[in-house]
């Protein structure tokens, strides 16, 4: 079936930036219809060009880019895709974007900083979307940036149900890498039959990105199994560093499950060094076979957002995947 269909006879397409366009055919697969044919390509100043092979007149339209490295040319080539569906009577435009770029930009530390999450919402609805989709955002302020829509999708029951199957539940420990992450250990915890959590205190000079001082572990991770849960695993120093830490209290054995596997620099590297005895993350963004290794699981995000894709479409509740999270 090429297209699925309401009785008001609405069109899905699936459209795919060249960002990460194997998780948009899997997302396409769940959902039982092709990728809308796309031609996009760069020209030799490095200006994208991008022209669908279909009409898209009167369709509900999703258009999957993660933003990936590069980050700003991934971004740009999603809003020229949103324009051109815009420019070519779409009917309704939805931005999805796993990995949301510049989610880390969502407030001033000091002044004369910019706040580019908010800019990156106004850049998306000057370009025509209606609606963005979006998984696990660094903070959830940045849903008030968009005029319009937002579907703040969660991969913690995946990233849970799996942790879950493979650790002694009677020794488990949840870690919050700081104490801003607290909320969503106890998330984990309540879904893990009430084991105890604890976080580490840190500190974090605005002025130096990518690095953060590791302080005290608070509370009793003696002789337990911990994970350290977090949004994103960037150069992996916090987590390593987080890793050291708990060992160093007494913890037998450290995984860490995180939704977005940036990898920046030496992450890999770090990771391979370090005393973790898995690294869990959701394919959100790309992960290329150099920065794969043993302890690395990969979870796939496309069947959730597939799920939100057929929520939206048939004008269903995207809450009902929250599934008690909201």
């Amino acid at each position: 079936m090429s297209e699925l269909r309401l009785a008001s006879e609405k069109r899905l397409r699936i459209f795919s930036g060249r960002g990460f366009p194997e998780l948009a055919e899997q997302v396409a697969s769940e959902l039982g219809i092709p990728l809308t044919p796309t031609s996009a390509y760069d020209f030799a100043n490095g200006e994208i060009f991008v022209r669908f092979e279909e009409s898209v007149r009167g369709s509900d339209a999703f258009v999957i880019q993660s933003h990936a490295n590069p980050v700003n040319k991934n971004i740009m080539e999603q809003l020229i895709m949103v324009d051109a569906l815009k420019r070519a009577s779409a009917k309704r435009i939805t931005v999805v974007a796993p990995f949301y770029g510049y989610a880390r930009q969502d407030k001033k530390h000091r002044g004369r900083e910019p706040i580019t999450a908010r800019l990156m919402a106004d850049l998306f609805k000057t370009a025509g979307a209606d609606r963005l989709m979006v998984v696990d955002l660094h903070t959830s302020q940045i849903q008030g940036f968009f005029d319009g829509p937002v579907d703040h999708l969660f991969a913690l029951p995946l990233l849970v149900n799996y942790v879950g199957s493979k650790v002694d539940r009677s020794r488990l420990t949840i870690v919050s890498p700081d104490s801003g992450r607290v909320r969503v250990a106890e998330r984990w915890s309540d879904r893990l039959g009430g084991c105890p959590i604890a976080f580490i205190h840190k500190t974090r000079d605005p002025r130096i990105p990518n690095e953060a001082a590791i302080g005290r572990v608070v509370g009793d991770v003696q002789g337990q199994t911990c994970v350290v849960i977090d949004d994103m695993i960037d150069t992996a120093g916090t987590i390593t560093k987080a890793v050291d830490a708990l060992f160093n209290e007494g913890a037998t054995e450290v995984i860490v499950a995180a939704t977005h596997a940036v990898l920046s620099g030496p992450a890999i590297d770090r990771l391979k060094d370090s005393r973790v005895s898995e690294v869990v993350v959701t394919d959100t963004l790309p992960i290329p076979e150099e920065k794969r290794f043993d302890r690395l699981t990969v979870l796939s995000i496309a069947p959730l957002l597939a799920r939100a894709i057929k929520e939206v479409f048939e004008d269903g509740s995207v809450t009902s995947l929250f599934d008690g999270l909201s």
